[in-house]
């Protein structure tokens, strides 16, 4: 019976072949999978062979990508709290509170806020009247000015008010104690190119108007 003969393979040719391998996978991941695959070009290879064209940025749902596409708002400076120098604050802003609130009540509002335009949202409240609210826009943020306005025996032609928080949001949760007995709420605008529906979530002494 004849013997088969079995190549023996240099164990330093084994070793050269291994490392020959792992340069050619780390010029492939550099030249070609980052660029595509990543958008890394930290040789310009993928942008001389076309590799780069093929990457498409992730624009899904997650964190990171949220807070990477996500717009710069405007700064939004001190004199836009509340009324001007010239506006007076009436005397009745500091009439005492009422022996008894309003009666505790919850309500659930949806306000479209029509694309490029403002709507104010208000309650009636009494001095020291206590809220608790939230609201939540169906996508993208709006620029608003919580404040209120105090009741007026004879309304003047320039109303006073107080900004209580301005911001750019799309989601504000918090408590509020009326100051006076008056007018509270929003004021939402949109600055986006669609309709953005609020809904708000209320919870307290206070009246609808």
């Amino acid at each position: 019976m004849a013997e088969m003969s079995h190549q023996i393979i240099e164990k330093s040719k084994i070793i050269k072949a291994v490392l020959i391998a792992l340069v050619v996978a780390a010029i492939l991941l550099v030249t070609a999978i980052l660029p595509a695959e990543y958008g890394l070009d930290p040789l310009g290879t993928g942008k001389a062979f076309g590799f780069g064209k093929l990457y498409v940025p992730d624009n899904g749902m997650g964190e990171e990508s949220q807070m990477t596409v996500k717009k710069n708002n405007p700064v939004i400076k001190l004199e836009k709290a509340g009324s001007g120098p010239d506006v007076k604050r009436p005397a009745e802003a500091d009439l005492p509170a009422p022996v008894q609130q309003y009666t505790h009540r919850e309500d659930t509002v949806r306000v479209t806020i029509p694309a490029g335009k403002g709507i104010e949202y208000k309650i009636r409240m009494l001095k020291y009247g206590q809220l608790k609210y939230e609201w939540l826009t169906s996508k993208g943020d709006l620029y608003f000015d919580f404040h209120g306005e105090p009741k007026e025996l004879k309304p003047s032609k320039n109303t006073y008010f107080d900004s209580y928080t301005i911001a750019y949001s799309n989601n504000m949760v918090g408590t509020f104690l009326s100051p006076f007995e008056g007018k509270h709420g929003w004021y939402f605008r949109n600055e986006e190119g669609k309709d953005i529906l609020v809904t708000l979530r209320l919870k307290g002494e206070y009246e609808l108007l």
